[in-house]
């Protein structure tokens, strides 16, 4: 592994906000200061006890004034002091207690410089490299959104060295492609140093070392200009390890040879520096002490302040009911105890509905979200495929894995229609279809969708149907699917090298009906007693220990519901660790003369004379295969690429007439992304494709300058007159 090493631990960061003051603190604002100012001079002598008592007077003086900011920067200081004296813990501890403060200022410039603090101290110090790349992007963010081009520039070359450091050199090059031609013209001299190590350490990574040894021959030519011994000494150990890369055992010895050398001298200051480190810590154990003490008397202080609040509301309240009580002793105490009474039990039973109602609120909002977030992106990519294989291939019509394929696609989407129709089959407003269907091939169609959970669970998955009934049969088999394939997928999930059977009997036979009883058996961890009574219910979700098992705790809830629609019910028999069994009986009618119904799918030609070339942004996979296949069917082309940062360099390589954009993806979402894109003057179309619920991303799509937006799934036909339609306007404007 080559990494490049920053050029200094931490940048001491301090910075005092020109803010209006108020008149009474105005002084005291100005000490403040004048302390933390102090502390800078200190540190930069190495003077780190005398750095330490300003910054802890500015600590005690903040909290005089109870002004969060000037808080926030005390502890930052500390926290900084306490870094470069190797003291990392109590460093983290002093930076998280000055983000806690800065939090109340919701000042931008402070987040900034504490997350890039935190972000060093973490990877620096090798205590947990991904958790300092995490500091430094929320660093970026901030300093982007100040537009602070010089720490922009610094904190993006600290998270490519992270990125480095772990042998993640393509997510660092997304980062320094981005500032390498600003620093290269507008950087000083020893930003471009930092730069040529990077870009040196890349391309041998890459095995360019021609490349690499121009890169590095230029930071050590900087590095020589400034002085900074330090980072020279890094720039050697760079070549040495690149030198071995290569294979080149003579060079590397001759850097290691001046590696050395310059240790020597540059160690030298180190261990002076050390010995008055370790004169300093003495001290600063006692600094520690001093402010643990003045953290305590402040919350002491609250609480003091608090408990004297309480005790002038309790004061109050006390008074107006001895009033109250002097006024109303003419009336019958009996009565006055009895409404008391009455007024007492009113206001608990509006305590509850309120309650009950907002618990009932949140658990609807919950569903909705988790529905229209989670399964429409699958759902998506399902129905795609699907419709790509008919397209593709029409001679696997008949195929069974082409029907279990269809039949899941048909499944999911009735499935989603039905939960987000909850209340629909609560009030029985579902009227049950009369289809001719096959019973074997249904179950059979089931089993070939479920055998991934089988296999992956290591089940046996059995089917067993009683000869005696007949082939077809007429009813609603869709619903019939539903519940099967609910308490099946159950059962799988529950199970694990275990054994799973669905069981279909003839019961009785009255007129034309036949009666089956239904059975799903598993050999999984079973169901307590004291929860059988309550998975019916809606959104309820067993604890299980061993495994956190998801879901959204609707799937027995919709079994209920729909078996109650054939007017029958479900029986439960379980025990735990031994095994479960679901139960229910279906009428359905037998009729010999009644021919099975035969649907014919229409094609639709979905083409388009146009020839547009369209950029599509999608993280998914599969969903840029269907988007991919859709636009391609239609006569037109199409890029994909995987994240916003990608498509950026996409648009800045080639022309394209519309952009398709997603709006969850890693790095930098599509709202993030379109504002880059039309901070570079480019105005072609943009879509945003989505599986959010339309109106909760209008507003944030119009901010960020998209023109329409798509709800996936979506037809194909609407897909293209959008685009049509956005591409007609750009080119008549």
């Amino acid at each position: 592994m080559i990494k490049a090493k920053s050029t200094s631990l931490l940048v001491f960061l301090l910075f005092c906000f020109a803010n209006s003051v108020a008149q009474d603190y105005k002084n005291e604002k100005a000490e403040i200061e004048k302390l933390l100012n102090q502390a800078v001079t200190d540190f930069n002598d190495a003077q780190y006890d005398k750095a330490l008592e300003s910054s802890k007077q500015a600590l005690i003086n903040s909290f005089g004034i109870n002004d969060p900011s000037y808080i926030a920067q005390s502890y930052n200081t500390i926290g900084v002091i306490y870094n470069e004296c190797s003291d990392s813990k109590k460093a983290i501890d002093f930076y998280e207690k000055a983000l806690s403060y800065a939090k109340k200022t919701n000042k931008d410039k402070l987040y900034n410089w504490i997350y890039g603090n935190l972000g060093s101290v973490y990877y620096y110090n090798q205590i947990d490299v991904h958790k300092g790349i995490n500091y430094y992007k929320k660093a970026l963010y901030y300093a982007e959104k100040i537009n602070d081009t010089i720490d922009i520039k610094n904190t993006k070359m600290n998270i490519v060295s992270a990125y480095f450091a772990i042998d993640k050199y393509d997510e660092g090059n997304l980062y320094l492609k981005d500032i390498q031609e600003n620093v290269q013209k507008y950087g000083d001299q020893e930003m471009n140093m930092r730069l040529s190590s990077l870009l040196g350490i890349y391309a041998t990574s890459h095995n360019k070392k021609a490349e690499a040894e121009k890169h590095y021959a230029k930071a050590m030519e900087l590095a020589k200009e400034i002085q900074y011994d330090s980072y020279l000494i890094s720039i050697y150990e760079n070549l040495v390890r690149h030198y071995k890369h290569f294979k080149e055992p003579q060079k590397a010895l001759e850097y290691k040879a001046k590696l050395d050398s310059l240790s020597k001298v540059v160690f030298s200051e180190d261990k002076l520096d050390k010995l008055q480190k370790a004169a300093v810590q003495i001290e600063l154990d006692e600094y520690k002490n001093q402010l643990e003490r003045i953290e305590q008397v402040n919350e002491q202080h609250q609480k003091r302040i608090k408990e004297s609040r309480l005790v002038v509301v309790m004061f109050i309240v006390i008074m107006i009911i001895l009033l109250l009580l002097l006024l109303t002793l003419y009336k019958n105490i009996k009565l006055r105890e009895k409404a008391n009474i009455e007024l007492q039990k009113a206001n608990e039973a509006l305590v509850l509905a309120k309650e009950a109602a907002e618990e009932a609120s949140q658990l609807k909002s919950q569903f909705v979200s988790t529905i229209t977030h989670e399964l429409r992106t699958p759902l998506y990519g399902v129905i795609g495929i699907t419709n790509i294989i008919l397209d593709e291939h029409k001679e696997l019509g008949n195929s069974p894995h082409l029907k279990s394929l269809k039949f899941s696609a048909k499944y999911l989407l009735s499935l989603v229609n039905d939960i987000l129709q909850i209340n629909k089959i609560e009030e029985k407003r579902i009227v049950l279809e009369s289809l001719i269907f096959n019973l074997t091939d249904e179950i059979t169609l089931i089993k070939n969708s479920v055998e991934y959970i089988a296999d992956k669970n290591n089940n046996v998955f059995t089917v067993e149907i009683d000869t005696a009934i007949p082939e077809f049969l007429i009813g609603d088999k869709l619903r019939l699917s539903q519940i099967i394939m609910n308490l099946v997928s159950n059962a799988l999930k529950f199970t694990k090298n275990g054994e799973v059977a669905v069981i279909a009997d003839l019961k009785k036979v009255e007129d034309k009906f036949y009666y089956i009883e239904f059975k799903v058996k598993d050999t999984g961890i079973g169901i307590a007693k004291e929860d059988q009574t309550k998975i019916f219910d809606k959104f309820v979700q067993i604890e299980r220990k061993e495994e956190d098992y998801q879901g959204t705790g609707l799937g027995l809830s919709i079994v209920s519901s729909l078996v109650k629609l054939f007017n029958s019910e479900v029986h439960l028999e379980s025990e735990e660790n031994v095994g479960t069994t679901f139960s229910f009986t279906i009428g359905f009618e037998f009729d010999e003369e009644k021919s099975k119904e035969i649907i014919n799918n229409i094609e639709v030609d979905l083409s388009t004379s146009h020839l547009y070339n369209i950029l599509v942004v999608e993280d998914n996979k599969i969903n840029q295969v269907v988007t991919k296949k859709i636009i391609q069917g239609s006569n037109m082309s199409c890029t994909i690429v995987d994240d916003g940062y990608a498509a950026l360099v996409a648009l800045d390589r080639e022309s394209f007439d519309l952009i398709l954009m997603d709006i969850n993806m890693p790095l930098i979402n599509g709202f993030d992304t379109t504002r880059k894109i039309r901070e570079k003057g480019i105005t072609i179309p943009v879509i945003a494709l989505t599986a959010f619920d339309k109106q909760e991303v209008v507003e944030q799509a119009i901010s960020a300058g998209m023109n329409d937006i798509m709800v996936k799934p979506f037809e194909p036909s609407k897909l293209f007159h959008v685009i049509h339609n956005q591409i007609k306007n750009e080119n008549a404007g």
